[in-house]
């Protein structure tokens, strides 16, 4: 089965499935058709984490392909002549924010270990329908038609726009056959190369053509690309209620922070609580409180930042901060914890939610699991093509300031670090370590609400994964409550506020995609509030 943010990509994997592949075969499948129909959100001129479930062993492997700073990068990247911190959306559409990419170290790690197709073959579906064209979904429509950057650089414009004959440019039709000749000659070179095909050679000579180019150029190198590594790390994982839910490690904060979200409501009977009521909706906010307040202070590259993630998860340390939590009333804006005597650094920057980023899950016909979330950071990344493909623009998750109240910050900006992340791939196992869901979503720090939201869905409430990615979202980053907008959860807002909590309503766009395993059989979902699918193959297990 895959759930795929995108049809396309959803049958590239099932493609990949049908001709024996491993999860991590389809998953390459996904990726590089995703970045060719649904290039707003991810592609290999980004960055991504996956786990990977092993069936035979029972083991969950993670793998971090997340963008790296070039080594000449310091605590001045985002600062302007003036010595002032930038203006973020200046700093995100320019050289600057370009950090080395890391999806195809990434997918080529994870084939090594996970593979069982040639290499080479993955890449066909995304290169035949390059070159053939495929139809402009109305979400790529409406996500050029509200991007009023884009039209103005020379080559998204030619490749996204067409003239209209009056001196402007509208944005691709729905239904308009696009295609892409220089990603699918990107992706051959790929196949036929490995990693040399996209880390030297013409391909990374055009990357770094298009960041030193830029309006406000950068300082990525061809040695930042040549000395790009992916990571494989030890998964975080958390026992809740007989399960062991995993996630991803830092640098990203999205697993741990997740984990501690559950963690702090296990002992609260949150299962007989109705879905979307104000009582449910409290106690995971208070507890989203704590668990952001650690996340901000804490979480960054472990390569540069010693931190205290054992500490954060640990039993004890999760039961003195559930504590805190009051049933009948809002804490307010969380404080930080001290998890076996630590304190970290505090980050000064905002969170920042973009439409962009993309999640798929993945069974194979042998019960392994690919859980994978994918990003270019904000909608079309820094809005740079380089051999047809955008550029992220992920360095602006780094902490624009290096110093508060005159401690370093640990999300600072350091030559070759990897940006503390959000994003949130998710893999549960039963008590024997068997697969029971692989999921996760987009949607910046907002996925990691989306994500411990829909685990209480599937596991507390019992839901099928399909209603459980289409519940209305609330979300408390420690401050406001939001609301989704045009959802019966609105009506929850004077309740909420009674209990001292400051609410707001808006726009949530998620993009959860996820697989469970229920008696044996596969059940999907895929976000209602995206265009992506569930597609099921003809195994059974």
């Amino acid at each position: 089965m895959v759930a795929a943010a995108n049809p396309h990509a959803a049958v590239a994997g099932i493609e990949i499935l049908a001709l024996g592949g491993s999860a991590v075969d389809a998953a390459i499948a996904v990726q590089t058709v995703l970045g060719l129909v649904e290039p707003q959100s991810s592609g290999i001129g980004g960055g991504a984490f996956m786990l990977h479930y092993d069936a035979e062993a029972r083991m969950v492997r993670a793998y971090d392909g997340r963008e790296t700073a070039p080594a000449t990068a310091g605590p001045d990247l985002f600062l302007g002549p003036d010595g002032k911190v930038m203006d973020w959306r200046d700093a995100a559409l320019s050289g600057r924010s370009v950090g080395a990419p890391g999806v195809v170290q990434l997918m080529w790690l994870a084939h090594q270990a996970h593979g069982k197709l040639p290499w080479r073959q993955l890449f066909e579906p995304a290169i035949r329908l390059a070159r053939q064209g495929f139809a402009v979904s109305a979400r790529l429509n409406t996500m050029l038609a509200g991007d009023e950057w884009l039209a103005t650089r020379t080559e998204t414009r030619d490749y996204f726009y067409r003239a209209t004959g009056d001196g402007t440019h509208a944005p691709l039709a729905v239904g308009t056959r696009l295609e892409n000749p220089a990603y699918a000659a990107t992706l051959e070179a790929i196949a036929a190369r490995g990693l040399d095909g996209f880390y030297a050679g013409p391909v990374a000579q055009s990357i770094i053509k298009a960041v030193s180019e830029a309006a406000m150029p950068g300082d990525l190198s061809l040695a930042d690309l040549a000395n790009y590594r992916a990571r494989e790390r030890d998964p975080v994982c958390l026992a809740y209620r007989g399960r062991n839910i995993c996630g991803m490690p830092p640098p990203t904060s999205g697993g741990v922070t997740s984990l501690q979200i559950m963690g702090l409501i296990e002992r609260f009977g949150i299962g007989a609580m109705a879905p979307g009521s104000a009582k449910a909706v409290h106690l995971i906010s208070e507890a989203s409180r704590l668990a952001f307040a650690d996340r901000n202070l804490y979480l960054a590259d472990p390569d540069f930042v010693d931190q205290p993630v054992a500490g954060l998860l640990a039993p004890d340390y999760l039961k003195s901060r559930s504590a805190l939590i009051d049933a009948s009333k809002s804490m307010g804006k969380a404080q930080a914890g001290n998890p076996a005597g630590r304190r970290g650094s505090l980050e000064p920057g905002d969170d920042r939610s973009l439409p962009a980023t993309s999640h798929f899950s993945i069974v194979d016909a042998q019960g392994n699991a690919v859980s994978m979330t994918t990003s270019i950071e904000s909608a079309f990344g820094a809005h740079l093509m380089a051999s047809g493909f955008l550029l992220n623009n992920q360095l602006t998750d780094f902490s624009f300031t290096g110093v508060r109240d005159g401690a370093l910050v640990a999300n600072r900006v350091e030559g070759g670090k990897r940006p503390r992340s959000s994003m949130s791939p998710t893999i549960v196992l039963d008590s024997e370590g068997r697969l029971v869901a692989a999921l996760g979503s987009p949607g910046g720090s907002r996925i990691i609400g989306y994500v411990a939201k829909s685990l209480v869905a599937v596991l507390d409430w019992q839901l099928s994964m399909k209603d459980a990615v289409s519940l209305p979202h609330h979300i408390n980053r420690n401050g406001i409550t939001d609301l989704e907008q045009d959802t019966p959860i609105t009506a929850l807002e004077s309740e909420l506020q009674a209990l001292g909590h400051e609410t707001r309503v808006r726009a949530m766009t998620s993009g959860l995609h996820g697989i469970m395993v229920r008696e044996g059989r596969l059940e999907g979902g895929a976000d209602p509030r995206r265009e992506g699918v569930v597609l099921e193959g003809v195994a059974r297990f």
